[in-house]
């Protein structure tokens, strides 16, 4: 039984110890049979490869509404900007305001050093009130006593008369000499000469006399010279012309601030121009009133509308580039003077149109567009007829309908090359 079992042993053993050494072998070359694995793989896909070709990624005709754009970039201006600076001259004495300030009409923004300013208007305040002093002289002394030397005047000339008369009448009667009607008719010519003298002095002392026109023309010229002495001192503070940011600031503290000369430059509030030079060759496409998307470069996220209002009728040589200006009638809070923007102006559009990606068209600029396009599992050319050209889409007119696949240029597909199609 002993020697019967012992061989047997032996043998299941050997058994477990071979399984044990292939074990062995297997993971001493197991490097060698990946590699052999991939290999065979490899030859495998570049079998699949060689006989139908590489899997391309292609491009689907669809329909759609296309809008065809001039993309261009500019800066932010206002349709115009106001110069400030100071009607006299004088020392700064005070700058009111900071450069981007944001200022309302009739806003002081800067002081100049105003005491000569001042004197000047007290020294004519007291000219007004002189000549205001001699109306009142005419009107409550000179006129009213000149009034009151025509009543006694006029009752001197009538006692002057009767006088006259009754000498008149007794020189013609025999009682009276001739000497004195004489004297009679001397007291009756003084008597009148008295009173004509004191009409005069009334007439010039009521209103539209010498006098009182006088006086008027005094007043009238003190309260000129006082309106003027007002308005210099006004001068003296600078005032925002209306509402606007400060753009530009050129003047400080202790600034000897000449007439004319700039010191603030204001940008108005309202609408705000968008400035671009755009390639000439796009000029034919462009109008007035045309539609535009716009965004700052500093906040490219967000979008605002303008419309095109202006079109420079000359063309800038050095550049071959036309002025194009775009007016913003609502525009953001965040946009700033100068800033750069980029603009989007539709200049067509289109419903249901036919459209494939730019990527997709070769010799779009050359006047005889095509596409590889695939027929019987190989690539082959196809000239199209383009439409109206998108940011990333052109409209095909005519070589493709609907549900047709075009290979983008960057597959590197050539034609009568063989392929595999593959939609995005």
């Amino acid at each position: 039984m002993v020697e019967q079992v012992l061989p047997l042993s032996k043998q299941q053993h050997g058994g477990r110890l071979s399984a044990e050494a292939t074990w062995s072998v297997l993971i001493a070359h197991r490097w060698f049979f990946l590699i052999l694995v991939v290999l065979l793989g490899l030859g495998v896909w570049q079998g699949v490869r060689v006989l139908f070709g590489p899997a391309v990624v292609v491009d689907q005709v669809s329909q759609g509404r296309l809008i065809e754009t001039v993309v261009a970039s500019g800066h932010v201006e206002t349709p115009y900007r106001v110069e400030i600076g100071s009607q006299i001259t004088g020392t700064v004495e005070e700058v009111l305001v900071e450069e981007g300030q944001k200022v309302t009409k009739g806003q002081p923004l800067i002081s100049l050093e105003a005491r000569e300013l001042r004197a000047s208007v007290v020294q004519a305040q007291g000219a007004v009130a002189q000549a205001e002093a001699r109306i009142r002289q005419l009107e409550e002394l000179a006129l009213p006593s000149a009034k009151e030397a025509l009543t006694q005047a006029e009752a001197t000339l009538l006692n002057a008369q009767q006088t006259y008369d009754r000498t008149a009448q007794l020189e013609r009667n025999g009682y009276a000499t001739r000497a004195a009607l004489d004297d009679a008719q001397k007291t009756l010519d003084v008597a009148r000469a008295v009173k004509r003298a004191v009409e005069f002095q009334v007439y010039t002392a009521s209103p539209g006399g010498s006098d009182y026109v006088m006086a008027e023309t005094q007043l009238n010229q003190a309260r000129a010279n006082l309106e003027t002495a007002e308005s210099r001192l006004g001068y003296a503070t600078i005032t925002a012309p209306r509402d606007g940011v400060l753009i530009t600031r050129g003047v400080e503290r202790g600034t000897v601030a000449q007439a004319g000369k700039t010191l603030l430059v204001l940008a108005p509030s309202g609408d705000l121009q968008l400035v671009l030079q755009i390639d000439e060759r796009n000029l034919g496409r462009l109008a007035f009133g045309q539609a535009a998307l716009a965004s700052a470069d500093a906040y490219p996220d967000q979008h605002f509308s303008a419309v095109v209002t202006y079109i420079n009728p000359g063309i800038d040589i050095s550049r071959a580039t036309v002025q194009v200006k775009l007016t913003v009638a609502e525009p953001p809070a965040y946009l700033r003077q100068d800033m750069t923007v980029s603009v989007d102006i539709e200049v067509a559009a289109k419903d249901n149109a036919q459209v494939l990606p730019s990527r997709s068209v070769h010799d779009v600029l050359s006047g005889q567009p095509w596409v590889l396009t695939v027929k019987n599992g190989r690539a082959i050319r196809r000239p199209v007829k383009l439409g109206l050209r998108g940011s990333s889409q052109i409209e095909i007119v005519e070589g493709l309908q609907a549900g047709d696949i075009a290979i983008p240029q960057s597959s590197g597909v050539l034609t009568g090359q063989r392929l595999r199609t593959v939609l995005p």
